[in-house]
């Protein structure tokens, strides 16, 4: 680290180092379990991929250009522009993967019998598609010119006039961009249209769970008591996103309103780190919330780390010699509950 780096900001970077290493491996193990796990592979799972990569990105790209920028760096002013735009981006594209993982569940419990013939796999990977385009262009919006370039320039606060600048986030992104069009038209709307879906596929559970079963050969207790157990993960998913973002949201609606207001640097830095952290928490929910993630977890860590064969067994014919570790892991899996 740079000599004479405050003990704050050294706490800081050692912070995201550590969430950076999480949000990676954490992640990468959650497309790894998806990819090896046949009875993973609906339309639930290929969102909560999209989230995967979102939160690899953030651990791989956006929190070591955070930790660059952190130490004062004089950057181009586009070149800083752009670290701050892929942030932007990687927040928006997990927060439309959660809105459509928050429909998604919602029709399985509205439409059970119909479901698979509505949300076809091509449907499912056209909605990640378009989710991913969405967030690229509400998150590279200020590369378009909604930013602090001009106000820079009429206070002199350019370094040189090549737009030299000590990059910053809010040095470069305006405020108003992401109070107005960011949080209140981005974020804000799909979190409280999402608990209000959550909500809705609650009642519709209990509803359902409280009936009484007229037809010995169709249990629907079991299928909705299934679809109740993934809702509260899924949920639970959606509520630390929530409580990590919001706190660097309201910290820029503060700035924005109240000018004159400071905000201490350790609140700022907190509140980085929360955003930060959301990343590397999904994989900790998913291991302890979803079985079918806990038995891949636990059959890759043996397999692939500890290099203990979960089979035990040789292969009996040469024919047999070539079968991959990922084959083996696939069996066993489609009859784990969630």
């Amino acid at each position: 680290m740079p000599p004479g780096l405050p003990s704050s900001k050294a706490l800081y970077i050692v912070m995201e180092v550590v969430i950076a290493l999480l949000s990676v491996v954490g992640n990468v193990m959650v497309v790894w379990a998806v990819r090896i796990n046949r009875s993973l592979r609906d339309t639930t799972f290929c969102f909560i991929v999209s989230l995967a990569l979102a939160d690899i990105a953030v651990g791989a790209l956006v929190i070591p250009l955070a930790i660059t920028i952190s130490i004062g760096l004089q950057t181009h002013f586009y070149s800083c522009l752009l670290v701050a735009c892929t942030v932007l981006v990687l927040t928006q594209s997990s927060i439309l993967a959660l809105l459509a993982i928050a429909f998604d569940r919602y029709l399985r419990v509205k439409i059970p019998m119909s479901y698979k013939r509505v949300v076809t796999p091509r449907r499912a990977g056209l909605a990640v598609l378009f989710c991913w385009l969405v967030s690229i262009v509400v998150g590279l919006m200020p590369m378009l010119g909604w930013n602090n370039l001009q106000s820079l320039r009429d206070n002199g606060s350019l370094v040189t006039e090549d737009l030299l600048v000590t990059c910053a986030f809010e040095t470069v992104i305006s405020m108003d961009y992401m109070v107005y069009f960011n949080f209140f038209g981005w974020v804000l709307p799909p979190l409280l249209l999402m608990l209000a879906i959550y909500i809705e596929i609650f009642y519709m559970i209990h509803k359902q769970l409280n009936k009484k079963v007229t037809d010995s050969h169709i249990d629907p207790r079991r299928y909705y008591g299934k679809e109740l157990k993934l809702a509260k993960s899924l949920a639970l998913v959606l509520f630390l996103f929530a409580i990590s973002w919001l706190p660097l949201h309201i910290l820029n609606c503060i700035t924005l309103f109240c000018p004159t207001c400071e905000n201490p640097e350790v609140i700022m830095y907190t509140a980085i780190i929360l955003t930060h952290g959301n990343s590397a928490v999904n994989p900790i929910v998913y291991a302890f919330r979803i079985k079918k993630f806990r038995t891949a977890f636990r059959k890759i860590w043996k397999l692939y780390v500890l290099c203990q064969d979960p089979a035990a067994r040789l292969p009996q014919r040469g024919s047999q010699r070539g079968r991959s570790n990922d084959t083996r892991l696939r069996q066993n899996y489609d009859d784990d509950d969630l």
